[in-house]
């Protein structure tokens, strides 16, 4: 919408009214216009307060150009005794008074903000943890967020009260309002800043150190012994890298661990059974005893995997993403430093062997992709709905999708469309926001129509199937478990805990909660498709329903390149690329294997009419072969499952890292009789 990147129309006219009311008051101050001033500081506190409900993300940018909601109070602090200088309504007394007050207030807020930083790093413990026992540890509770949080919020109950009495003077022309509301502003902020103390003395005195953290997690581990370890280090925009290998590697026989070095991590990890370890430091992670881990599994390639790879009692893999239909895609030379390299299938491993990266065959092992296994395959070949279900999931911006869509709601026999785009569709370029709009609207005007055309041969024959109080039941029900699913997750994440607490309380998994919060995502995904006419297209956006539950929906799936079209290959259902303008079919099928058993469109959705036929009429569909001869070359063969080949896989390098322990201790080992501290010396 605008270059500050404000996407809701009401927070863009927030904002210029904040902006004119800090212009504003600074006239006022200048020429004694106190009623101006008043009105315009309670404009803008309303403004403010808008702002920090619809735009947080602006007023943290504001921040980061010290035009935070600190600097504005100071500002507006400064320009409210400006304005009773001018008035002479104090007299010098009461001048002085307010003075000292909002300096005081000042002073206090200053205090307070120093106070939250120094509790916040206190109890920032050297190792922060999620379903390990670590109850021995005296870590005690944080401060109340209404202590902590909001300061924005709280500097505006401040500024507020000085308004309230800045207007009660200027109407009895007393200044002892404005002085009282001062007193008031300052007496709450110094009670606040009162408060936090005994928090900082008990951080300071309770919270336990590094030495004493690390010695409770090495008494863990142990105790447990992992035997495998799945490590991650990124920021938060890229943990699905780490969350798409948490089931399978849960779903692994014998214990294991997930080592994280972000604090933010902690936040993205979706709730797990896993055991999880954050360790920001090398030095602390470097003392941590991983003896027992045999596997350790890398899913991206950062440079601080360094720090776990330097350990020689274990096998380092490094899990190759998705992705493997691109031959021109790089392979990172860095990939030779593990002891082997895991791909979905043939094709990442003729990858990694031509680009000559000094990755060797031998050290590379096809494990499929465990994550798709839960997919609903078509294995007969697909026999669309009465009304057929085409999916569009584009992943990249611009306007290419609005002839698509527009082709596919024109189209000659009916169909119904679900569109998901990308999450960061339409947050990148206004272009792509525009473009994204347009295609909203398109689809809630055919809406329109098909509701409107009660009679419509496919409305006809869906809602035969459905009667409209089943499907106001299923709305319902919908509606009851998003908030039992809201409700479960504020359990299992604990927005009124810190790290700290977490660490101390997540103590073990929960396993009943784990299963119902799975048990009631899975209800309202059912719920969700049987509330909603099947005839009616949707514009999916966020995270649920998911995408592989819009898979499982759709006869079709028109893509462009990504890791979307991919996973749906696994369904073995008709999909189509975009093809990129002036590259020819044939070069594109040449460069993309994946393409190769794809319809294809042209620009401007040319090529639409010839996609559609095969949905229609399964026999029309020439390129089923070709997509089984993909799938097994990119994912794999169906048998055994992708599951059970990861665990093989685990199983057999950890049983590698056991005999390369044991010769390694053999050769080291000092002669009978002569103790090996003795050797050593």
């Amino acid at each position: 919408m605008n270059r500050l990147g404000i996407e809701n129309p009401r927070g863009l006219v927030a904002f210029a009214a904040l902006t004119g009311c800090l212009v504003t008051l600074a006239v006022a101050a200048l020429t004694g216009a106190g009623g101006v001033f008043a009105a315009a500081g309670l404009a803008g506190c309303g403004c403010e307060l808008l702002l920090h409900r619809t735009e947080p993300g602006l007023m943290a940018r504001l921040g980061r150009l010290h035009m935070g909601a600190t600097s504005r109070f100071e500002i507006r602090c400064v320009l409210l005794l400006l304005l009773l200088g001018r008035l002479h309504v104090t007299g010098p007394i009461g001048l002085a008074a307010a003075m000292t007050l909002v300096l005081c207030l000042l002073a206090g807020q200053a205090l307070h903000a120093a106070l939250i930083t120094l509790i916040r790093r206190r109890r920032a413990l050297a190792v922060a943890a999620r379903n390990i026992d670590l109850r021995r540890l005296d870590i005690s509770d944080r401060p109340p967020r209404r202590l902590t949080e909001w300061p924005g919020q709280r500097m505006l109950v401040y500024e507020l009260s000085a308004l309230l009495g800045l207007t009660a003077s200027l109407m009895t022309g007393d200044a002892r309002w404005v002085v009282a509301a001062l007193t008031l502003a300052a007496g709450s902020c110094l009670i606040t800043v009162v408060a936090l103390v005994p928090y900082l003395v008990r951080a300071i005195r309770r919270l336990p150190g590094a030495a004493q953290v690390l010695a409770e997690v090495d008494a863990w581990l142990i105790q447990r012994r992992p035997r495998t370890v799945l490590y991650f280090s990124g920021p938060r925009d890229r943990a699905d890298q780490l969350t798409r290998w948490l089931g399978p590697v849960a779903a692994l026989p014998t214990p294991s661990l997930v080592i994280v070095r972000e604090r933010e991590l902690l936040e993205a990890l979706e709730p797990t059974p896993l055991p999880v370890l954050c360790v920001p430091s090398a030095a602390h992670l470097s003392q941590l005893d991983l003896g027992g881990v045999r596997v350790a599994l890398y899913p991206a390639n950062t440079g601080r995997n360094i720090h776990l790879l330097r350990i020689p009692t274990m096998q380092h893999v490094f899990l190759a993403p998705g992705g493997d239909g691109d031959e021109a895609a790089a392979v990172d030379p860095y990939s030779k430093v593990y002891d082997q390299v895991w791909v979905a299938g043939e094709a990442g491993r003729r990858r990694h062997v031509q680009a000559a990266v000094g990755v060797e065959d031998a050290d590379i092992v096809e494990i499929g992709r465990p994550q798709l296994d839960g997919l609903r395959v078509d294995r007969t070949g697909h026999t669309p709905a009465p009304l057929p279900t085409v999916l569009y999931a584009p992943t990249r911006d611009g306007a290419a999708g609005e002839p698509i869509v527009r082709a596919l709601l024109d189209s000659e026999r009916p169909l119904r469309v679900l569109y998901r785009p990308h999450p960061p569709t339409g947050h990148r370029t206004p272009e792509a926001r525009a473009a994204h709009r347009r295609i909203v609207a398109l689809i809630h005007a055919a809406n329109e129509r098909r509701l409107a055309d009660a009679l419509g041969e496919a409305p006809e024959d869906a809602e035969a199937q459905r009667t409209e109080a089943q499907r106001t039941e299923d709305a319902r029900r919908r509606a009851e478990l998003t908030k039992r699913i809201a409700a479960l997750d504020a359990r299992l994440r604990r927005a009124d805990a810190d790290e700290a607490m977490l660490t101390r309380d997540r103590a073990a998994p929960d396993p009943a909660l784990l299963t119902e919060a799975e048990g009631l995502r899975r209800q309202w995904h059912q719920a969700h498709w049987a509330a909603s006419p099947p005839w009616l297209h949707q514009v999916i956006e966020g995270d649920v329903p998911t995408l592989h539950s819009c898979f499982d929906q759709a006869d079709l799936l028109i893509g462009d390149l990504s890791d979307v079209v991919d996973d749906f290959l696994a369904t073995l259902k008709p999909y189509a690329l975009t093809a990129p303008a002036g590259l020819g079919e044939e070069e594109f099928r040449r460069q993309n294997v994946v393409a190769r058993a794809a319809y294809l469109l042209g620009p401007g959705a040319s090529g639409m009419q010839d996609l559609l036929r095969p949905l229609f009429d399964p026999c029309l569909d020439e390129l089923r072969t070709a997509r089984h001869e993909v799938k097994e070359f990119l994912l794999g063969p169906t048998t055994p499952p992708s599951i059970q080949r990861f665990t093989d896989a685990v199983d057999a390098l950890a049983e590698k890292g056991e005999t390369v322990v044991r010769l390694r201790d053999l050769h080291t080992a000092p002669p009978p009789g002569v103790g090996r501290w003795s050797v050593i010396r």
